[in-house]
């Protein structure tokens, strides 16, 4: 049986800056397990595949249920309540469905005091470490059989009824998705004759092969043998050399783009290509709609799927990489100028090196993850040099399990949902109940940043990140705005009850820390960039704003809210700088509101998710509904999109599409409903008619499962306007976080409304 292991970490090519604290890995135990033990699991893998079509995201369950069992708290108790459709919403039907929704959640804390949960769903973050392994030849050395058994189980449950696979696990099917998915079956086993393989082989050929694949999955494919190099769009490393004064260069691109840009243009400017074998001489053949040496590979440069074509190319992106392929390239490959790519490609191994020194291995996120694993084997085919050693030892660490199988998560989201988690407690207002899962939280301290990056990190283009925390774990090492305020905030609220109750109090030193990295992002606008500062040209912008680092109203929001409380317990520290940065945080959230009332969200999904945080934000300094046009906004749009059972409903398609786009068939979510709640709760609605809070509290309360649990619904986490990403552990956090913010701040003890 499947056991999931916390803070554990041994071996000689393993290390650790805080004894692997949040460290979470699942381990393969052929002995562990009881017959009714593998019998549940069992039936909830099965009830997931019969439903797969209809439910797309897990309810993370195998975690769950082996948790709850460690932790031996009764679920059962208080029993569940329910408000009748006619029936008025009490303080104690309230307090009982918070009191049960925290109850689970001390059931599924791990013993180092994180949540752990999946953080997954892009259908393109699995494949390219199954393709690393396998031609670097250590496939079974990192993977067991029953990894294969979990990985393909995934695989296939989130295959689309057309037969090909998304670019996450809700979209529609894309050429990436589909080629990338359909190697990783043939590389785990499966036939050219399985049922699942011939209808994504026919899904690939029916729009003209894998040469229509876009220009990320030409990299991939090219590096594995089944394209050429010579139908890519130019990836120059010689961009490494350029001076800094240009407008072009590095340090002014968005962080995951020139993270993942690095090993791309390293792999490609060595033209590195995996060893050949039987089973990429069978895909060449069962991938393309022609002999593979007869492809026109200047001609495939140019094909793309219309499926997969998200962000029409501008003239000017076109004409550099036209100029680039048809001019730039021919002259690079010559002797003397050759010289200078040898030079960028020594850089940008030497770049990707520091990078993973800096990580301990772990990358700066999973896709990174497996093109540091191919260009530190493509400068050293052998599995046995060091480098290559510690990242095999780092895998454990992105791979997450749950009933619809084993995939490759982002980085995991541990610090982010424990801050999340820990408010949501205290907010319920049941610290003394619950005190010891408040104490055991105090893990937030481990993820912080004690340190810059080494060496001189600049001229790697690092921002510093002293006095930030991360977004899962301090091993991690990248920085983070939203994740920085949220933990803040929490060591802030912590530290006004006793330390017997909470935990010991952090020194001050550690938190002006904090204050001066969040300092250290805040834009000319008065917005809050997430990792590094923003402030690049927009015409830089080539990608669907993926080139270039961006301020967004959430990390803003956060800060505002944090910063308030910082000046109110240290008031003397940097006052003047707190006041003037709480002041531009507020005119940009109030600038970047949309005419019709909306705020666009960056990491959720999407205006609902945005409004929560843009209204808490302006509620925080005494913006309300009666006090602030821009709040009347916002509580407009919000309450123009409620339904009936008092709930909201929106799709994921409102990120891409940029509009509000309601779920299908009028439904609603809960994760959106405990936002929108919270949001108007924060602006002041329940002093100018708080009916609206009333039907969205009752929805939340009668939609509570038995055991304090909330129903697993549509996918709520986004990032870069078009990946989707799976946050399980939201449909507890925000219904009980809701919950509790509406039991103490809109109803009143033993008051019936």
């Amino acid at each position: 049986m499947w056991k999931l292991k916390v803070a554990e970490g041994q071996g000689p090519w393993l290390y650790s800056l805080n004894n692997f604290i949040g460290r979470q890995i699942w381990e393969f135990d052929p002995q562990a397990g009881t017959q009714e033990e593998l019998e549940e699991i069992r039936k909830v893998q099965e009830n997931f595949t019969k439903n797969r079509f209809r439910y797309k995201p897990n309810g993370d369950l195998l975690m769950r249920m082996q948790l709850i069992k460690e932790n031996q708290i009764d679920l059962s108790i208080p029993p569940p309540v329910r408000v009748g459709e006619k029936e008025e919403v009490t303080y104690v039907a309230v307090t009982t469905a918070v009191r049960k929704a925290v109850r689970l959640n001390r059931a599924i804390q791990a013993i180092d005091g994180h949540w752990p949960a999946e953080n997954a769903g892009p259908l393109f973050f699995t494949p390219p470490l199954i393709m690393v392994l396998y031609f670097t030849g250590t496939l079974n050395i990192a993977l067991t059989a029953e990894h294969k058994v979990e990985l393909l189980r995934y695989i296939t449950n989130h295959q689309n009824e057309d037969g090909g696979w998304g670019f996450h696990i809700e979209g529609h099917s894309t050429m990436l998705g589909t080629t990338l998915n359909y190697i990783s079956m043939r590389i785990l086993g499966i036939g050219p004759d399985d049922e699942a393989v011939v209808a994504a082989r026919k899904w690939i050929l029916d729009r003209g092969g894998a040469t229509y694949s876009p220009s990320w999955g030409k990299c991939y494919l090219s590096v594995f043998g089944l394209y050429e190099w010579s139908g890519c769009n130019p990836l120059p490393p010689e961009f490494w050399l350029f001076p800094s004064f240009l407008p072009m260069h590095p340090d002014k691109m968005w962080c995951y783009c020139r993270t993942i840009y690095m090993p791309m243009s390293y792999l490609y400017g060595i033209r590195f290509q995996a060893p050949i074998t039987d089973l990429i001489l069978q895909l060449r053949g069962e991938m393309h709609t022609q002999p593979y040496h007869e492809i026109d590979w200047a001609k495939a440069r140019l094909l793309c799927t219309k499926e997969d074509y998200y962000y029409p190319h501008s003239l000017l992106q076109d004409v550099i990489w036209g100029g680039l392929y048809h001019f730039g390239e021919p002259i690079l490959k010559h002797w003397p100028v050759s010289k200078i790519r040898e030079r960028a490609v020594k850089k940008a191994i030497e770049i990707i090196h520091w990078e993973d020194e800096n990580s301990r291995y772990l990358t700066p996120g999973c896709v990174e993850k497996a093109f540091h694993m191919m260009a530190v084997w493509a400068e050293n085919p052998d599995s046995n040099s060091d480098a290559f050693k510690r990242h095999l030892t780092r895998i454990p660490d992105y791979l997450w399990l749950a009933e619809d199988g084993m995939k490759v998560q982002s980085f995991g989201s541990q610090l982010w949902d424990t801050a999340l988690w820990i408010q949501a407690i205290l907010e319920s207002g049941l610290v003394e109940e619950y005190g010891t899962t408040l104490k055991k939280g105090t893990m937030l301290n481990y993820p912080r940043c004690q340190e810059n990056p080494s060496g001189d990190y600049r001229s790697r283009y690092r921002h510093f990140s002293k006095g930030a925390w991360t977004f899962s774990d301090r091993d991690h090492g990248w920085q983070v705005s939203d994740c920085t305020s949220e933990a803040l905030r929490v060591l802030l609220l912590l530290s006004q009850f006793p330390e017997e109750l909470v935990g010991e109090k952090v020194e001050p030193q550690r938190l002006f820390d904090a204050v001066n990295f969040l300092f250290s992002l805040q834009g000319k606008t008065g917005g809050l960039a997430v990792w590094e500062p923003a402030g690049a040209e927009e015409w830089l912008e080539l990608f669907a704003d993926i080139v270039t680092e961006h301020e967004y109203v959430e990390c803003t929001s956060s800060a505002i809210q944090t910063l308030l409380l910082f000046k109110k317990l240290y008031p003397n520290h940097r006052r003047k700088e707190v006041d003037n940065f709480i002041e531009k945080a507020i005119r940009y959230v109030e600038n970047v509101q949309r005419p019709d009332g909306y705020w666009y969200g960056g990491w959720g999904v999407c205006f609902t998710y945005a409004a929560w945080f843009a209204l808490s934000g302006l509620g925080a300094v005494g913006k309300t509904y009666s006090t602030s046009k821009t709040v009347r906004k916002g509580v407009d749009f919000l309450l123009s999109k409620q339904k009936a059972n008092g709930g909201w409903g929106e799709s994921f398609r409102s990120c891409p599409d940029m509009v509000y786009v309601h779920l299908e068939g009028d439904r609603t979510n809960l994760v959106q409903t405990a936002w929108c709640l919270m949001g108007l709760i924060e602006a002041g609605q329940a002093e100018r008619d708080p009916t609206p809070l009333h039907k969205a509290a009752k929805l939340l309360i009668n939609s509570q499962l038995e055991n304090g649990d909330f129903p697993q619904e549509e996918i709520t986490g986004v990032y870069m306007n078009n990946c989707m990403l799976h946050y399980a552990s939201y449909r507890n956090i925000f219904p009980t976080w809701a919950l509790g913010m509406y039991g103490r701040r809109v109803l009143k003890t033993s008051q019936k409304i």
